[in-house]
């Protein structure tokens, strides 16, 4: 590490010249990425995806589609309403890139007093259709009086993205400001302050760029606009804060070659290993085979060896070339560390090791109650701000046009299959049982089928309809309910989306056998797979990160107890965590309207923050080894190791809270709830944990902290000094 410390000294104008050529390229690919994104990221190639491809092929279901609700205020006269529409219909006869277009004249019940609509399907994707929704935007055009929105999934989709650049660009108007506050408090100077920030956006702009690449194999949810930011200027900002201290540090008594040589050896070995236990945590992620997960690891993996390669080549190249120039434009006095409140804060928890970690533990303890009472949603039409004209309206179409009993969250889609055509005698014996075994389910609200369209109970009745039924009768219900040896069946159950109950039935109907074929489809299906395969497979994303965190903890400081204190005080302080976002989300304090928590918040938040808060423990144990090494004494070492790191911690910290804690005054809320969840994790980390807890336990355990299946720590005890 010194030696490329000293490499990158000696060519420190062509290590910026291939970075300035890296940014403008990747920055070029970074502008485009927005375009490339779309969908909030729960795909899952399960069931519920094989059905809705089921019900596309063959009953012919559009892929998506897009409603228009219309709206009449009160004064305003039928004739009136009618002429808006059919007027809007005209116009929509130039639009020429949907399979079907609907009027509200097209059937009975479109129409409800003050409210209409009618529909647009479409043969793509409903993430795919940006350009067709920006034309017929241009179609749409309202009155006074009178007004018409398109809503539904396609819609949705798009407003998410929008609403997630928006929020993107309000965070860093929030937090940008108040990073460059607090870089300030810490470094005293203009130039030094700034530092932090060009690498935290250089960082993010060169990642982008890649991320960019990733689009033309696998898809990339919009959510990729919110995490890489996230990620990526945190820990950036942490790591350069780390090195820039170490260099200010170095330079009062060293040349600025030899300077930046022993900082790339000692903060730059400090940002590898933090850097790696950031890595393999994001690295959790990947076992789960859900879209959003695998982004989020795929965009965060990149971020962190994106970060830790520009702290370690362009941040130093940058210092070589300012020299003593770090401290230009100085605004602040920086006083001694010695002298510092920090150093008679570490003295008086040491001091009181045994009451400060009692006091530290109750308050984590505490805080980890509400945990058991977090239920967990995936984001949908919720996710959007309240006022977002998408989601007004689709909620006014489901209030105006459907029951509360049978809205799409209760329907299960549930196809079965015959061997043979589904109309013999035979196999309406075997579909009409399974009908009456769904019927009698005391959570199944209702079954809609061709048995309950005609009002008939059995076969034998059926087989009568066939014989004698008018054919213009039959057709419609046929049509919609059965091809060939398909008969679908819609299940209406007495709770929808977010129930466990639901979502046990559904997997409990897939997995018994029915006596036909039957393939399970709709929204609680589609919750019930996502849900189980976060349950099935986090625990060897958790797994990974524990064994491989332990390994590079011991590799680092060659302690058998300081890697599981570690990984021990960070469950509980995300534990912590959970219990606070569950308090001010779900039971609706802090003037916060209750609201589920997203799925994504307990796994994120986990693999994000485990990581990240490694940064502080590798930051502070690295000092306190440096000191342990030259005295012997862990007692000084512990100190020492706070004193000097403290301020830097908590800096670090403070910006990190400040970035990620800017998502909470966004408006989609799973990020919202994220940055949340990040910030109070951050700050329960960075002063419970590591200002408090993490020293009064080196304390009480005195030299056992080194303890290494009986070797030495690294050197020989004789040659250790007293530090100056």
């Amino acid at each position: 590490m010194e030696k490329l410390g000293g490499f990158i000294y000696r060519n420190r104008k062509w290590v910026i010249l291939v970075w300035i050529l890296a940014i403008i390229l990747f920055g070029f690919f970074a502008l485009k990425l927005p375009a490339v994104l779309s969908g909030n990221g729960f795909e899952y190639k399960g069931e519920y995806n094989e059905t809705r491809r089921i019900l596309e092929k063959d009953f012919g279901q559009a892929k998506s589609s897009i409603i228009l609700v219309f709206q009449k205020e009160k004064g305003v006269s039928d004739e009136k309403f009618q002429d808006f529409m059919q007027d809007t219909f005209v116009r929509l006869k130039d639009f020429d890139h949907a399979e079907d277009i609907i009027p509200p004249f097209a059937q009975d019940g479109m129409i409800k007093g003050n409210y209409a609509y009618g529909m647009l399907t479409f043969n793509k994707k409903a993430e795919s259709l940006g350009a067709e929704i920006s034309d017929l935007k241009k179609l749409l055009k309202n009155k006074k009086g009178l007004k018409v929105t398109m809503t539904g999934e396609p819609i949705i989709v798009k407003d998410l993205n929008t609403a997630s650049q928006e929020d993107l660009a309000k965070a860093e108007m929030i937090g940008l400001p108040i990073a460059l506050l607090v870089l300030i408090l810490a470094f005293g100077s203009l130039v030094a302050s700034a530092l932090p920030l060009i690498i935290g956006v250089v960082s993010i702009l060169t990642t982008m760029g890649t991320v960019y690449f990733f689009s033309y194999g696998i898809d990339l949810t919009i959510f990729i606009l919110n995490i890489v930011p996230m990620i990526g200027l945190a820990l950036s900002i942490d790591f350069a804060l780390l090195f820039i201290n170490r260099y200010k540090e170095e330079l009062t008594r060293k040349s600025v070659g030899e300077a930046i040589a022993i900082t790339v050896a000692t903060a730059g070995r400090s940002i590898i290993f933090s850097g790696l236990c950031v890595f393999i945590g994001l690295s959790g992620l990947w076992f789960i085979q859900i879209d959003i997960f695998q982004n989020v690891a795929l965009g965060g993996m990149t971020v962190v060896l994106v970060s830790a390669l520009c702290s370690l080549t362009f941040l130093p190249a940058f210092l070589a070339l300012l020299g003593h120039r770090i401290n230009k434009f100085s605004l602040l006095r920086i006083s001694d560390n010695r002298l510092s409140g920090w150093y008679l804060f570490a003295k008086f928890v040491m001091r009181r090791p045994v009451l400060m970690a009692v006091c530290a533990l109750a308050i984590l303890l505490v805080g980890l109650i509400p945990v058991k009472q977090m239920v967990l949603t995936i984001p949908g039409t919720d996710s959007l701000p309240p006022n977002y004209p998408s989601r007004v309206a689709l909620e006014k179409f489901k209030d105006h046009f459907f029951e509360k009993e049978k809205r799409d969250e209760k329907k299960v889609s549930i196809i079965l299959e015959t061997s043979g055509g589904v109309l013999t005698r035979d196999n309406l014996e075997k579909v009409s049982l399974v009908i009456n075994k769904l019927e009698k389910d005391p959570l199944v609200y209702t079954v809609d089928s061709p048995f309950s369209a005609f009002g008939i109970k059995n076969a034998a009745q059926f087989q009568q309809l066939l014989l004698y039924g008018e054919m213009s009768k039959l057709t419609p219900v046929f049509d919609h309910f059965i091809r060939e040896n398909k008969m679908l069946v819609e299940v209406y159950l007495k709770t929808g989306e977010h129930s466990a109950k639901a979502r046990q039935l559904v997997k409990d109907w897939s997995d018994k056998d029915l006596g036909v074929k039957a393939s399970v489809g709709g929204p609680i299906k589609f919750e019930q797979e996502i849900f189980d395969e976060i349950i099935e497979k986090a625990p060897y994303g958790l797994l990974l990160i524990m064994i491989s965190t332990l390994v590079i903890l011991m590799a680092a400081f060659r302690s058998i107890l300081i890697p599981f204190k570690a990984i021990l005080m960070n469950a509980l302080s995300l534990g912590c965590t959970f219990g606070i976002v569950v308090w001010v989300f779900q039971e609706g304090h802090l003037g916060v309207s209750p609201v589920n928590i997203g799925l994504i918040l307990p796994v994120f938040v986990f693999t994000l923050v485990f990581g990240l808060s490694m940064d502080y423990e590798v930051f502070l144990i690295s000092r306190i080894q440096e000191f342990y090494l030259r005295t012997g004494d862990n007692t000084e070492a512990t100190i020492s190791g706070l004193t000097y790191t403290s301020k830097i911690i908590t800096s670090a910290a403070a910006i990190m809270i400040v970035v990620t804690g800017a998502f909470a005054f966004t408006g989609v809320m799973p990020i919202k709830q994220l940055g949340v969840g990040i910030a109070v994790a951050i700050f329960i980390d960075a002063t419970i944990v590591r200002m408090v807890l993490v020293p009064s336990l080196m304390k009480l355990l005195g030299d056992w902290n080194w303890w290494f299946f009986g070797f030495k720590n690294k050197r020989d005890i004789s040659h250790r000094k007293k530090p100056a």
